[in-house]
């Protein structure tokens, strides 16, 4: 037995991967040395039977040996499938049947090898449909486990590990080098290669103000970055997450295989009861029970999941659940938010009035709450007072009030920057001084507030997605009756971007729960997708049939309240992800098809005697390889 063992160990270290888990290695090396152990019993029994062809019960005892070995187990999990229902458990029954049959006709060849070779079929056929988590494992790889400490003071560089970082310390990234946290560009300028993010080949240049994330590489400048989130909290490490997460996404398993495989063994027993009855010859019925293991059943769904999966995971199209089959199939509208999801969400400064103070003062006083926001309004401010030079302070104690701005306290003065109504609401004074808002402006105002006092307004422009017009195009031959736009936007903006893209129907001037009333309204008439960025489409993305984040980099509460999370900000992949969906649901059906037509062509064979139990046990994958084929078509979907 010992020798057995360490065969069954070598046989593994061949066969498995890194990515196998502690317990997958241990079940593989158990099926390994049991294999070769009930052969080894085979292979005694026949010895003895030939020497000692008198003793036909000792060989027979020997022989059972080697049944046992293989069929203890399968023997129960058979009886739990009988006890629980299980229709999963299908295969197991039936081999069951098979060896006992076998036992008791005295083929104790068949009732060794039969589940000998199952077993060694369904393993290459398990690790042909593997792969999810070699590719988490290669990512995870990614991130660098090192970082440049840099003190600016001092000049002093310090190696320590990438998960000692915390929030605000200054790091240095060389090139050649992975970027070990999310962080801002403070010095320097490079281009990065991004591709772990977002898909895209062609890096992308950073200057001083632009963001780099965890995972991703600094090809040919150094720069100096300050970190802003931690290693267990960047952004790499949410997209891992997400992975790990669509692993365990429950599979929507077709009906009509739920229904049927609840008659299918009782069917397969009559059929090979008749047959053994008809023929009196037991060897077809025993092979009849072979042929008819459902493994292709089991997959008609499974192997199309797993090829959705992959083929979405390629195009940065993260799938958290089960409503990506379920529900994308049936949507007839979808919800947009406006900035940052069919707009750029990079806004630019368009004017600057200010009222008392010069403009560097008021982009100080807005940089100085902006800083610890995502929103695209902070992301601006920030922006533009890193490339104007101008200094900024820290305010403490800052709080983002969803769908009006930031307040927070710096050198004891309380710091507003957000709406005008909201400065109203809070009885700001002096925002009626600089004039009314244009009403053809094209994106938002911002008003500043220091201690009650309005000093100032900066306007944005927002610009329209390049693909934008395209996806809602493309969303139309998907069969979608309607694109909808809300916003907390003014309604001149956000009509004339709807106009740009194409969109039936725009709603402004929303709050959070504005959002969730509407597209509570439109659920009513369908099938709803709502696709947001940010805090504010939190509450639509969860009462969404399905939510869209847009950037895996994005609002973790966007994510979080998200069924689907893209990672390149693509639009076209929200009209691909319907196509992705469709085309898995058809093949479920033609699986469906393909599987039953198998079994019952495998199991006609069977009766007239063309396929003995032997053959049986390697040709009854036929439908399972079948089927693997056919859902691999839509690993090739454009």
């Amino acid at each position: 037995m010992e020798d057995i063992s360490k065969m069954g160990k070598r046989s593994l270290e061949e066969l498995s991967k890194e990515s196998l888990s502690g317990g997958e290695k241990k079940k593989i090396e158990y099926e390994i040395i049991s294999a070769f152990a009930a052969i080894g019993a085979l292979v005694a029994g026949f010895i003895y039977e030939k020497l000692f062809p008198g003793k036909a019960s000792v060989a027979a005892l020997i022989y059972l040996v080697g049944i046992l070995i293989e069929g203890v187990p399968i023997l129960v999990t058979a009886l739990k499938g009988f006890a629980s229902k299980n229709i999963s458990n299908a295969m197991e029954i039936l081999v069951a049947i098979a060896i006992i049959a076998c036992f008791f006709d005295k083929q104790f060849t068949l009732a060794i090898l039969v589940p000998v070779i199952l077993n060694l079929v369904h393993f290459f056929e398990e690790r042909s449909i593997m792969g999810g988590r070699d590719v988490i494992d290669g990512l995870k790889k990614m991130q660098s486990d090192t970082a440049i400490l840099f003190d600016p003071e001092t000049g002093e560089e310090k190696v320590i590990p990438a998960k000692e970082l915390k929030c605000g310390q200054i790091i240095l990234i060389k090139p050649g080098c992975a970027v070990p946290a999310d962080g801002t560009v403070i010095k320097g300028e490079s281009n990065i290669d991004q591709k772990s993010l977002t898909g895209e080949p062609a890096p992308a240049p950073v200057f001083a103000g632009d963001k780099v994330y965890a995972g991703t590489y600094n090809i040919d400048g150094l720069i100096t970055v300050k970190t802003e989130k931690e290693y267990n909290d960047t952004s790499f490490s949410k997209i891992l997450s997400l992975l790990e997460d669509s692993e365990n996404i429950q599979i929507p398993e077709a009906r009509i295989i739920d229904r049927f495989m609840y008659y299918y063994i009782p069917l397969v027993l009559a059929i090979a009861g008749a047959v053994a009855l008809a023929t009196n010859d037991v060897s077809k019925a025993i092979s009849i029970l072979v042929v008819s293991c459902p493994c292709g059943h089991m997959l008609v769904s499974s192997a199309p999941m797993i090829a959705a999966l992959a083929v979405s995971t390629r195009r940065g199209i993260l799938i958290k659940n089960s409503k990506f089959i379920e529900q994308l199939c049936e949507v007839d509208t979808v919800v947009f938010d406006k900035t940052g999801t069919i707009t750029e969400g990079s806004l630019n400064i368009g004017k600057i009035e200010t009222a008392e103070v010069d403009e560097s003062e008021l982009i100080s006083v807005c940089a100085s709450v902006s800083h610890a926001s995502l929103h695209p309004v902070s992301k601006a401010v920030i922006s533009l007072a890193n490339k104007n030079g101008v200094s900024y302070g820290l305010a403490e104690g800052i709080k983002e009030i969803v769908g009006k701005g930031v307040v927070g306290t710096l050198d004891g003065r309380q710091i507003m920057f957000g709406s005008l109504s909201w400065m109203q609401e809070s009885g700001c004074e002096g925002g009626a001084d600089l004039g009314e808002e244009p009403e053809d402006r094209a994106g938002p105002v911002n008003y500043a507030a220091v201690d009650g006092k309005v000093i100032g307004r900066i306007f944005f422009e927002d610009s329209l997605r390049p693909e934008a017009a395209d996806s809602v195009e493309d969303l139309r031959s998907c069969g979608i009756k309607k694109t909808v736009v809300l916003t907390g936007d003014k309604s001149n903006a956000a009509r004339k971007i709807s106009e740009k893209a194409g969109i039936d129907e725009t709603y402004a001037g929303l709050m959070p729960m504005d959002k969730l009333d509407k597209v509570k309204a439109l659920k009513d008439d369908g099938k709803v997708i709502v696709v947001g960025d940010g805090i504010n489409d939190a509450l639509a993305l969860k009462e969404a049939d399905v939510g869209i984040a847009m950037g895996a980099m994005g609002s973790d509460t966007a994510i979080q309240s998200a069924d689907i999370a893209l990672m390149n900000n693509n639009l076209k992949n929200i009209p691909f992800a319907i196509k992705v969906a469709k085309k898995t649901r058809a093949l479920m059906y033609q699986n469906i098809g393909l599987a039953f037509s198998v079994s019952f062509v495998m199991i006609a064979l069977s009766a007239f005697g063309v396929i003995s139990a032997l053959a049986g046990a390697f040709l009854h994958n036929i439908g399972a390889f079948i089927i693997l084929i056919n859902s691999s078509r839509l690993m090739k979907i454009k």
